[in-house]
């Protein structure tokens, strides 16, 4: 029974020494004096201000990306026990001692680490040899950009990483595919792509170039194994089946999985929450959730409402008048109704209340049982102060001439008739006889007499309309467009009837009980539409370049100034690597075409291994360093020198690619072999020597002379900070 004690129990294990030590270099390069500034640097100031957010537990939006990066990095605060209480509002400010400086830096710091042996196991699954490898990982590990961008509170070096980690997985998938599919080992790492793909997109929108790249590959080897006539149908259809699960579901699940986090852990109301819609800002604890609790969800005849428009551009704003009526000419000569002013106004205001009227009763309060409002019904809507009614007429809008304007009666006894009548049109009903629901209803509101819908143009109106903004009736309406779109915000019933018993009712603020909770898929998409339509002002950055001026690195950007010593970090790169990458992405095109041009004559340079793995390696590093690149030439935003890191990393892995090849096939004798391996050395300590000689700009110390500095000024349009005394 106790046989097996008397054989020695034995574990063996094979250690790749090559990628333990690139690993321990590449920990060492990225994580030495990583608290070193200690003061914000560059896009830290952006970044730590949804640190503080995540651990108070506030909503925000943020309309760079998605938020899994945002987590991540506020998982490195979490651990160091950030509490969240500090004002990023200046770059160079000094972290206060409750910041954990190394901590927040931690995991851009690991993973740009984690580059370097994640480099080397690319070459070395693409089938080149571990000396090419080698070279791939220290070009990476001396590349001073990547270390600089690793360094900090940034996510460019979490998004190559998983970038890198997904090209890994399903290389080593592809490669166990050939002999060993539907093994334990097989499903983890085409897993594994899955999840490193989703992960990227999560980090940042760019990923999605990269995941793009590998489902076009993966849709092309799916093709061939659709034509492999060796196996059945069944193990065609499970191997497309475990494809389409890995590499689509997963990471759809995964997506939406990090927004589910984000939304669970910020659920308290915070400065962002004007832009949601009055559903989204009532699912919010505090905020919008105080005021809207407990209101009737029905609006009735005689109900008291806030319309606020659905568009929430330029600026969320209500339906609004006040006393003041529009001028009897404008500035351009043409004449107005001189009617009351509607306008929409962006902030919570006594003049944003009105009263839903019956048009076939006088009263303006709730009857008992209440009324409720349908979808097609017409109502009259009171102005709450001022007791007018909203309306509209032939005349020319202020500002946008082709329109309607849009005013509250008022009789001057000069045969121009009311005409407040409205149809009540809801947009996101289930059928046509749904009630009209506080927050949750899109209405649209449809001018009886002349079919005009009302509008929120978003002009800013002049001084006499108080840079509010201009309301319209647009004659021609077609579709549903969100600024024709409004939703009650705050709701009650009226008790009133007497008009200043009215008015004080109308300024008590409304109280209740009852929270109107959206289901996580109407957050989400909600969410979603708001961080790819949101955008920021454009506004030129002392720092912003243009793709081409990437390529052969013209521009820098300063992240961190010393006030006193005048120490400085600097994002520039290895300038000899740089040039490397280019001149061996030349080089590969120009031999591809040469090849194929060739091989179109029947005429072979290369044996047929060496030719698919041309195809392979360079289908990869250059459709990766394409995918990064070039669509950033048709994107409208503001645009740094950090958004080429991705696709330069690509390229820097071309680099052992075409010198491996050079030394295979074009360097047939000894001779040459020995004279281009010794130009090789040579190349390679030059790339080292420059990482070396602006490291003082990659990590902010050593502090350098004036004259050191000016002497770093390789070219004329590189921004050296220089100390005039």
């Amino acid at each position: 029974m106790l046989e097996f004690l008397k054989q020695p129990v034995v574990v063996t294990a094979e250690i790749n020494v090559n990628l333990v030590a690139l690993t321990v270099m590449g920990l060492v390069n990225r994580l030495w004096a990583l608290s070193y500034p200690r003061a914000v640097v560059f896009d830290e100031v952006y970044y730590g201000q949804f640190v503080s957010l995540y651990m108070k537990r506030i909503f925000f939006v943020d309309d760079s990306g998605p938020p899994f990066g945002h987590m991540l990095l506020a998982f490195g605060g979490y651990l160091g026990g950030f509490d969240g209480n500090f004002l990023w509002n200046r770059i160079g400010a000094e972290y206060s001692m409750n910041v954990p400086v190394w901590s927040l830096r931690l995991l851009p710091a690991l993973t740009g680490a984690l580059c370097v042996p994640l480099a080397y196991q690319i070459l070395v699954e693409l089938h080149f040899s571990h000396c090419a490898a080698f070279v791939a990982a220290l070009l990476i590990l001396f590349e001073n950009s990547l270390i600089t961008q690793s360094r900090l509170m940034l996510l460019e070096s979490v998004l190559i990483f998983f970038i890198l980690l997904a090209i890994l997985s399903y290389l080593k998938f592809y490669n166990l595919q050939k002999c060993s599919p539907f093994t334990a080992g097989w499903w983890f790492w085409l897993l594994l792509t899955g999840v490193a793909c989703s992960c990227a997109v999560g980090v940042k929108y760019m990923g999605l170039f990269t995941y793009m790249l590998l489902l076009a590959i993966a849709g092309v080897h799916s093709w061939h194994l659709i034509g492999d006539q060796t196996l059945s149908n069944v193990s065609v259809l499970c191997h497309l089946l475990a494809r389409g699960l890995a590499l689509v579901v997963i990471p759809v699940a995964m997506y939406l999985s990090f927004f589910y986090v984000h939304l669970t852990l910020l659920y308290r109301s915070g400065p962002h929450d004007q832009i949601m819609t009055s559903a989204f800002q009532a699912s919010l604890e505090g905020g919008l959730a105080r005021i809207t609790q407990g209101q009737p969800l029905e609006v009735a005849y005689g109900s008291q409402i806030t319309l606020r428009n659905v568009l929430g551009k330029p600026m969320p704003c209500w339906l609004h008048s006040h006393k003041n009526t529009y001028p009897i000419r404008y500035e351009n000569g043409r004449g107005s109704s001189h009617q009351q002013q509607v306008t929409c106004y962006p902030f919570k205001d006594v003049n944003n209340w009105w009263i839903v009227k019956d048009p076939g009763m006088q009263q303006l309060v709730v009857s008992n049982p209440p009324r409720p409002v349908r979808h097609g019904h017409i109502v009259q809507l009171v102005h709450g102060i001022t007791t007018r009614y909203l309306n509209t007429h032939d005349v020319a809008a202020p500002l946008s001439p082709h329109s309607q304007e849009i005013s509250c009666y008022v009789d001057y006894n000069i045969s121009m008739p009311a005409q407040s009548l409205w149809r009540v049109e809801i947009v996101n009903r289930e059928s046509d006889t749904d009630v009209w629901k506080t927050i949750l209803s899109e209405v649209r509101f449809v001018h009886v007499n002349t079919s005009a819908v009302l509008k929120l143009s978003g002009a800013s109106l002049p001084e006499w309309g108080y840079r509010q903004l201009e309301i319209i009736g647009e004659k021609l309406s077609k579709g549903y467009h969100q600024s024709m779109l409004w939703n009650v915000e705050e709701h009650r019933y009226g008790k009133s009837q007497e008009q200043k018993e009215r008015e004080v009712e109308l300024h008590s603020p409304t109280q209740a009980d009852i929270s109107k909770n959206l289901s996580f898929m109407a957050r989400f998409t909600e969410l979603q539409w708001k961080i790819l339509t949101l955008k920021n002002e454009d506004t030129e950055h002392k720092y912003s370049s243009s793709p081409l001026d990437w390529i052969t690195m013209d521009t820098n950007i300063a992240y961190w100034f010393h006030p006193i010593s005048g120490a400085q970090i600097h994002l520039i790169g290895n300038v000899l690597t740089w040039a490397s990458a280019n001149v061996a992405t030349l080089v590969y095109v120009c031999l591809f075409l040469w090849y194929l041009l060739r091989r179109r004559r029947k005429i072979c340079d290369i044996p047929e291994d060496a030719w698919r793995l041309w195809i392979s390696a360079g289908g990869l590093c250059v459709g990766g360093w394409a995918v990064n690149y070039l669509p950033f030439f048709v994107m409208e935003k503001t645009l740094f020198l950090y958004h080429y890191l991705p696709a330069l990393t690509f390229q820097i892995l071309l680099i052992p690619v075409v010198l491996q090849h050079l030394t295979d096939h074009l360097c047939r004798s000894q001779l040459p072999k020995n004279a281009f391996s010794a130009l090789m050395v040579a190349w390679f300590s030059s790339v080292y020597l420059v990482y070396r000689t602006f490291s003082p700009l990659t990590y902010g110390e050593p502090t350098l002379s004036a004259a050191e500095l000016r002497a770093l000024r390789w070219k004329e349009s590189w921004d050296i900070l220089i100390r005039t005394h």
